[in-house]
């Protein structure tokens, strides 16, 4: 019989890092590289739609350059072994967890390699660059397209779900996340009052790293693996 019946992980920028993918918050991330409010805000977009097109189809075009790692391998490999549930929430917008083979999976904060259609609604899968001009392949109008992702000021996406997800669990995991960034700062806290086992998988203490029951610190291409081979070894 397996320990867990409902594991649920949240993972953050920091399991991509390894991959060669900058993170956001940390030091020469990308919010200090460039100023979040001209390009992460619905009012950034609609003053200035090209620059903002710009800097999605430069991170669009580095996704492509770089593959999953040990980390994004070990938590589909989870997926398939475990004999429970394993569902992965995560905030990165890039696609390496689903190419290195997970299938359960939430991006709350939207996903790169797709367009949301402003005039008809419908999200396109989009790999190459959007531009102002782009037509909508749902309703052939142009000029409405934005990359499909969570700017600052908006709701993430698949939040009722990641809050049944949460009630349900009793293994609730954070990866490489800095736990500033709310609501998945307060995933740990939810999971852990619905009695849930709370571990924490990071480079370094995050800010929330006193809600955790467990913690192991290091390369997750290193600690992501080990703790996954853990959990499959107790099925």
């Amino acid at each position: 019989m397996t320990l867990y019946k409902n594991i649920v992980i949240l993972t953050g920028a920091g399991i991509s890092a390894e991959s060669g993918l900058d993170t956001f918050r940390d030091k020469g991330g990308i919010w200090e590289k460039y100023d979040l409010m001209d390009l992460a805000t619905p009012e950034a977009f609609a003053r200035n739609p090209e620059l903002v097109h710009e800097f999605y189809n430069i991170r669009r075009a580095e996704v492509k350059k770089v593959d999953p790692n040990a980390a994004h391998y070990a938590l589909a490999r989870l997926e398939e072994k475990h004999q429970g549930n394993v569902a992965v929430i995560t905030q990165n917008v890039d696609s390496l967890h689903e190419r290195a083979g997970s299938r359960n999976l939430m991006h709350m904060h939207g996903e790169l390699n797709k367009a949301r259609c402003m005039t008809c609604g419908h999200v396109n899968i989009w790999l190459d660059d959007l531009l102002r001009t782009s037509i909508c392949p749902s309703c052939n109008k142009s000029g409405n397209l934005r990359p499909h992702i969570v700017w600052f000021g908006e709701i993430p996406f698949h939040i009722e779900e990641i809050n049944d997800r949460l009630s349900a669990c009793d293994l609730f995991i954070s990866i490489g996340t800095s736990g500033s960034v709310y609501p998945a700062a307060g995933f740990v806290q939810a999971a852990q009052n619905f009695g849930a086992e709370t571990v924490e998988l990071n480079l370094e203490p995050s800010d929330g790293t006193n809600l955790f029951s467990i913690a192991h610190y290091g390369k997750a291409t290193e600690i992501v693996p080990e703790y996954v081979a853990t959990l499959i070894r107790q099925d």
